[in-house]
């Protein structure tokens, strides 16, 4: 009988006061996850937070927002305890979200520092019954004035598929800005003037705009304000010429072995005429992908200019084929397909010294698919040439040099047909026309004029203070 009730009180005392003290005296605090879009706090600001208990579940969550001593409660919430339900004691919440807007400027505080406070509160009887608290502070900036523009060039004429220079002042630090053309964005960089507020952009019109075609110098600060400045310009259109390019059964016999595709290669064995399928792949697939691969180097461009006067084309050489050209592909009599030509074809003499330009640094020397072996040149704040089809290269990766200076040999590497240049001018990562590039005219008037007339301006300026 004794054995009996030390048994009963072991099983129905004991025990469940055991495994009520483990469990309802559990040490392991709330967790508090945060997901805060940025630091910075600007008019659309949502901050994402998710509090969890695996103990005794949520009691009490808070989050607030606190300036200078004023503090706005942006969440307040309270799990009511539901005594053993599931056989725990406590909330029976283990896990709330929530996504809280932050409206700074209704709460009557100012852009500057901040703090988010977030606390959260469990069921267990720690602390005298008040639960294990979990707490998080997390400093912030309230931001919510958009960024000022000022811009220094009154005047830009632009040709389609042509490049344009505009110069604005930016007010504060820390900026991401350029020019957007149509959904085409251009960086601005500092460093073209002592006063590093002012920027300088290259931007461009791609064959396809035109008159219309929107353009806005753009600023946005860290927190996300954004500010549109349109500025004035005149939009010249321009016609670009059609041509027909024969593809022979001897040029895919020649060509087409020179294109390693690896896996790819097996897709074109079983078509009726594999040479031709391969061709139109290049021609439309990887096309693509090679004028990407080489106006990508150019994003980490000098943020100075290193280039002077008219640019410089291949000596003695005759234009083959001009910027934009609509080609039409026939095989056989047949259209076949359809693309644009995106640089100039000089020819001269086989295997022709092929001069830079102008000065630049070499960011790129490779073999790059339809373009053949390319040699591209930066000259600052995005612009920059390429070279295609070379035979040979005569300079190195992160050499500088000079105008006239010889980097290769005209070649029909990639896809060329006979010996030649492809020449390319670039802003960011558009091809443009050349041809402007080498007008002394039209560069004194469409950026040097600008970049001396505003240099003027601010020594004006800085003289009278």
């Amino acid at each position: 009988m004794k054995k009996f009730l030390v048994l009963v009180v072991i099983l129905f005392i004991i025990l469940p006061l055991t495994w009520v003290c483990l469990n309802e005296f559990e040490g392991e605090k709330p967790q508090i996850s945060l997901k805060p879009p940025s630091l910075y706090l600007n008019k659309s600001y949502e901050m994402s937070v998710t509090f969890s208990d695996k103990g005794t579940g949520l009691r009490h969550i808070e989050v607030s927002l606190t300036q200078n001593g004023r503090d706005k409660v942006l969440l307040n919430k309270k799990y009511a305890f539901k005594g053993y339900e599931n056989f725990f004691m406590g909330s029976g919440v283990f896990k709330a979200s929530f996504k809280i807007p932050v409206e700074s400027w209704k709460y009557g505080m100012t852009d500057g520092q901040a703090v988010f406070k977030i606390s959260a509160y469990d069921y267990s009887w720690r602390g005298w019954d008040s639960g294990n608290r979990a707490y998080k502070e997390i400093k912030v900036i309230i931001d919510t004035k958009s960024p000022e523009i000022d811009v220094l060039t009154k005047r830009n004429n632009i040709t389609r598929g042509g490049a344009g220079l505009v110069i604005y002042r930016l007010f504060e630090d820390g900026l991401k800005s350029g020019v957007l053309v149509g959904k085409n964005f251009f960086p601005g960089y500092s460093g073209m003037f002592a006063d590093k507020k002012v920027f300088a952009c290259f931007f461009a019109l791609s064959y396809e705009q035109g008159p219309g075609t929107k353009i806005v110098i753009e600023a946005e600060d860290p927190a996300g304000n954004i500010s549109k400045k349109g500025f004035y310009h005149y939009i010249k259109d321009r016609k670009f010429k059609h041509d027909v390019i024969n593809i022979s059964d001897s040029f895919l016999a020649r060509k087409m072995p020179d294109f390693d595709l690896g896996s790819k290669e097996a897709s074109f064995a079983s078509a009726k005429n594999p040479l031709l399928k391969k061709f139109l792949y290049i021609n439309r697939i990887l096309r693509v992908k090679n004028v990407k691969e080489i106006l990508e180097p150019i994003l980490k461009t000098e943020h100075r200019i290193l280039w002077k006067g008219v640019f410089k084309r291949l000596p003695g050489s005759a234009n083959k084929a001009g910027f934009a050209d609509h080609r039409v592909y026939k095989y056989h009599g047949r259209d076949i397909d359809h693309e644009v030509h995106l640089g100039v074809d000089l020819a001269s003499t086989a295997n022709a010294p092929v001069p830079a330009a102008n000065s630049g640094r070499v960011i790129s020397i490779a073999k790059v698919g339809i373009f053949g072996n390319t040699v591209v040149i930066d000259h600052g704040f995005g612009l920059s040439t390429t070279y295609s089809h070379l035979s040979q290269f005569l300079v190195k990766k992160g050499e500088m040099v000079k105008k006239g200076e010889i980097i290769g040999r005209t070649g029909s590497t990639g896809l060329a047909g006979g010996d030649h240049l492809h020449f390319g001018v670039g802003i960011n990562t558009i091809f443009v026309n050349p041809v402007e590039w080498w007008d002394k005219k039209w560069i004194q008037n469409n950026i040097l004029s600008k970049i001396n007339k505003v240099k003027a301006e601010l020594a004006d300026r800085e003289a009278r203070k």
